[in-house]
């Protein structure tokens, strides 16, 4: 169990990232590789991604360096998901490069006590063996998660749209305590589940915290070992069963039927909007609105979850693919 615990002041300096985390999500991409748990949220990732990692030459390498770093377990070292890397990833390694000596040797030490660290990764206190983990960090993102970004990008627009109508209807406690079923608001604290062999409270003592959704977490959230860095709570998205073929094919053919005012509709809801806001955008009645996002729904292309005395309608990857085809040249 974690708890989290705010002031005042934390409340007003609690934020949600803008876009995924690029080296939280080599961290948990990395532990979606060592567990076959919940595969099934990310099959197609699993498979692609062991292909292209052969393809590129990187399977050992991943087998026998980053693994062993990030361990599906208690600890791996923070130094590896710096805060800098909300900024992007040049950012983030820029800053794993940048790590002091002492704090490298001293995270190695802890994860070499807690589940048994390679001998070499000692040597990550020397800037030169960082600089080639860099490199092969870079070469793991290129290959297992750069090409997957339009769908984590998605999701997390999604994720993002809800939580602000989560805040504009309750305030930050609002969306605090509708987080997940990993998380239950008690004002003052935020208890979440967590990895089960830890139990620790998080003081946030007025810095705030920085929530960032991920695409690959399953389960329960995450968060830094050590509590003097810049508080974050990387916190899981919910996944959908997987469609059946059948499902598959329905989509796509009534993808291919869409007329104007469903597209619209589909339009409208890029950012998130509840089916007044489908209406007014589509130039519809609020029961035609309701019937088009029922059928988009149906489909494939939104999800719809209710928030407040509204429900709130977001683009799911399919949805956004659909878009993003329709703009190109000569489409439509």
């Amino acid at each position: 169990m974690l708890r989290v615990h705010f002031t005042d002041a934390d409340l007003a300096r609690t934020r949600m990232g803008a876009v995924s985390d690029p080296l939280w999500d080599i961290a948990i991409s990395l532990h979606r590789l060592q567990t076959s748990q919940g595969r099934w949220a990310h099959a197609e990732w699993y498979r692609s991604v062991r292909v292209r990692l052969r393809e590129e030459g990187l399977e050992r390498a991943v087998r026998r360096v980053l693994l062993p770093l990030y361990p599906r377990a208690a600890y791996f070292p923070d130094f590896l998901t710096p805060y800098a890397a909300s900024e992007g990833l040049d950012s983030g390694l820029e800053a794993v490069l940048a790590a002091p000596e002492r704090r490298v040797r001293d995270e190695i030490g802890r994860l070499d006590l807690v589940v048994g660290a390679p001998a070499w990764a000692a040597g990550l206190g020397e800037r030169a063996a960082r600089e080639d983990l860099v490199r092969l960090l870079r070469a793991y993102h290129d290959t297992a998660v750069a090409p997957y970004e339009d769908q984590v990008h998605a999701r997390i627009e999604a994720e993002r749209a809800a939580r602000a109508r989560a805040i504009r209807d309750g305030g930050v406690e609002g969306m605090l305590a509708g987080l997940g079923p990993w998380a239950r608001w008690e004002r003052p604290v935020l208890h979440t589940d967590y990895q089960p062999s830890v139990d620790r409270d998080l003081r946030l003592g007025g810095r705030g915290i920085l929530l960032v959704p991920s695409y690959f977490l399953l389960q329960r959230p995450l968060s830094f070992a050590d509590p003097g860095l810049p508080p974050v709570l990387v916190y899981p998205l919910v996944h959908e069963a997987p469609a059946t073929p059948a499902a598959v094919r329905e989509r796509a053919a009534l993808a291919a039927l869409l007329g104007p005012a469903r597209a619209a509709a589909l339009r409208a809801v890029v950012h998130g909007a509840t089916t007044g806001e489908i209406a007014r955008a589509a130039g519809v009645s609020l029961s035609a609105a309701s019937r088009h996002a029922t059928v988009l729904r149906d489909a494939g292309l939104i999800t719809s979850s209710r928030q407040g005395p509204a429900v709130l309608h977001t683009l799911t990857p399919a949805g956004a693919a659909v878009l993003r085809a329709g703009r190109r040249p000569g489409a439509g």
